[in-house]
């Protein structure tokens, strides 16, 4: 007998061979012809995918031997350079591999408002985001699952705690048999949770609850990936296989007007925090610099009225980001996009892809026991090392900011991408004066200014260019 998901002891192999056929209705000896050819077919192509993988792996070690500051590979878009990546040349030959192998298949098992969507108004905006272009603008999803090689399970805790939470219960049974529910139906219907065990399956969570909701069901808490905000090796987080989500407030939902911040000539305050007094890490914080003497140093529970908190990060130098009751929090992000270095006082937190990115190059890890000397910690950064420093955190923004959605149209083969905000003037089956939206050509993003159909009956629509030339598809 083969364990289900949640531990189910009455799993049967008869019935994870009929959820090859995508039924577990029809007796599987009338079926057995029918199961091997399915069995031989998706071994084959996994077998496929595995060797392409092989391939990328392969190369990846080989771009790992190089060691230069700078990629050596080509690319029109990017090129990673600086000490602020562990390796650039292997992470860019990773990169590129992904854009040519990496296809996700997203079940689409679950209804509104638990699944298929987050948050994208609030401290776990970032949640909400990633959701949206998973489900619509993703141009790394397929709709064959045979040729994806992680599957997503589009359950959102934030909704989750938000609609099935009942105050005072701390052992979340409703949640807990929602999550279990989802996977056992996911792993009747379809054999792809069984063949891995869940190893190629993720799961993604902003709110604090996510490490616990992924204990419900064992084998998605040990095996597979989790996408997290609340990234604390404390609480089971494996960098190994797991991955930390960067968190994001999103106060309007908005994308716009995030960046930006004083030159570091002209921030006058060498330290910055204001939040509640959540968990012991900032109570110690409270307790030493809370209305401290020191004017250059500025730590706050609550702003003072009128000042303004995204005003204050971006004339500081260095900003606090101490852990909250979690690890999880919006505040790193929040000072890398003002071009504040980031202060992090947390134990057990991996920061965002810290297998990429060397952290020490822009940014301060500060212990907790440390937190009484944290003037002269910062003091001791000479000038030179800081404007260094702020010069990282600015080449860095790249990786933390949501520039644009890329999307496919297989009808007529082309990438599309679209800024954070488009705009333009709408007429009877035109649009002009477009903005935010470029098609890529070979090897070339071309901006597109206008859409038009001339003929409605064609079926045909136009696309033009600022420089006058359009293309008919």
């Amino acid at each position: 007998m083969l364990n289900g998901p949640a531990g189910n002891s009455s799993w049967s192999p008869l019935r994870w061979n009929a959820g090859f056929l995508g039924s577990d209705q029809v007796p599987v000896q009338k079926q057995l012809p029918q199961v091997v050819d399915e069995i031989v077919r998706r071994y084959n192509k996994l077998e496929k995918l595995e060797a392409g993988l092989a391939r990328a792996r392969s190369f990846i070690r080989q771009a790992a031997l190089i060691r230069n500051s700078t990629s050596t590979h080509q690319d029109p878009d990017y090129v990673p350079c600086g000490p602020i990546y562990r390796n650039a040349n292997a992470f860019h030959r990773s990169y590129l591999e992904m854009e040519k192998l990496f296809k996700i298949y997203v079940y689409e098992e679950g209804e509104l408002p638990l699944f298929h969507d987050g948050p994208c108004k609030d401290i776990y905006s970032s949640e909400g985001l990633l959701f949206r272009d998973l489900e619509f603008y993703n141009i790394y999803r397929t709709k064959d699952y045979d040729k994806a090689m992680v599957f997503f399970l589009p359950f959102s805790v934030t909704k989750l705690v938000q609609y099935l939470y009942v105050p005072g219960e701390y052992k979340l049974p409703d949640i807990g048999r929602t999550v279990v529910d989802y996977i056992n139906t996911i792993s009747i219907k379809y054999p792809f949770w069984n063949r891995s065990l869940g190893a190629d399956h993720f799961m993604l969570a902003c709110h604090d609850w996510g490490p616990q909701t992924s204990k419900f069901v064992p084998n998605l808490f040990n095996k597979s990936i989790r996408v997290l905000c609340n990234a604390n090796t404390s609480e089971g987080f494996n960098p190994s296989k797991d991955v930390t989500l960067p968190g994001l407030y999103l106060r309007t939902g908005k994308l716009r007007g995030l960046l930006g911040g004083l030159s570091p000539s002209h921030r006058s305050i060498l330290a910055f925090f204001a939040g509640g007094e959540h968990g012991y890490i900032r109570s110690l914080l409270f307790q030493h610099w809370k209305n401290s003497t020191y004017r250059d140093i500025q730590v706050f529970e609550y702003l003072p009225r009128g000042v303004s908190y995204k005003s204050m990060i971006r004339k500081s130098k260095f900003c606090l980001c101490p852990s909250g009751y979690e690890v999880g929090s919006p505040r790193i992000v929040e000072a890398i996009y003002a071009g504040c270095v980031p202060v992090i006082i947390k134990d057990g937190y991996v920061p965002p892809f810290s297998d990429v990115l060397n952290w020490k190059t822009f940014s301060v890890k500060v212990e907790v026991k440390e937190i009484p000397n944290l003037k002269r910690i910062l003091m001791d950064i000479s000038q030179r090392q800081y404007l260094r420093m702020q010069r990282r955190v600015k080449q860095v923004q790249r990786h933390f900011v949501k520039n644009r959605t890329d999307h496919k149209f297989r009808a007529i083969g082309r990438n599309v991408s679209y800024d954070n905000e488009v705009t333009a003037f709408v007429e009877n089956h035109r649009m002009r004066r477009l903005t935010g939206v470029k098609s890529k050509e070979i090897l070339i993003w071309i901006s597109i200014s206008q859409i038009y159909v001339d003929d409605p009956n064609s079926g045909k629509t136009a696309f033009g260019t600022p420089m006058g030339l359009s293309r008919t598809f």
